[in-house]
């Protein structure tokens, strides 16, 4: 089981995922990262490092391609988020896939797909 994120955690976390959105839509001009959101970011207990969780409108079959981008945008992304937060350490960015997106996009046409046979059959009683 996971330890819970401190307050420092949690802020820290916070003020990254806005620089790193905020740097993504302005700075940023890699052409494979155009439609790629930050879902999340969590910072290591220590504050060195930071596990930022991306995802995109294209889905995962670009998923290689969107992460080679943004690690090698990682140290611009690293050089300004210094000069925009004043922090002691500026964390390692590791970039992982977000599939939560797909995930739930896949449920969701499960369960239409059993309400439709519910329908079709004529069942009226919820589940």
């Amino acid at each position: 089981m996971a330890k819970p994120m401190t307050r420092r955690q949690k802020r820290v976390s916070e003020l990254l995922r806005r620089e790193i959105c905020y740097l993504l839509k302005t700075k940023i001009k890699d052409p494979r990262l155009g439609f790629v959101t930050v879902t999340g970011v969590e910072v290591s207990f220590d504050l060195k490092d930071a596990y930022v969780y991306v995802s995109a409108l294209e889905g995962a079959e670009r998923k290689e391609e969107i992460l080679e981008g943004l690690n090698s945008a990682s140290g611009f992304l690293r050089r300004q988020i210094a000069e925009a937060l004043r922090l002691k350490f500026i964390p390692r960015l590791k970039f992982l896939w977000d599939d939560s997106l797909e995930r739930g996009q896949r449920i969701e046409k499960i369960l239409r797909k059993l309400a439709e046979e519910r329908n079709e059959r004529g069942d009226s009683e919820s589940p």
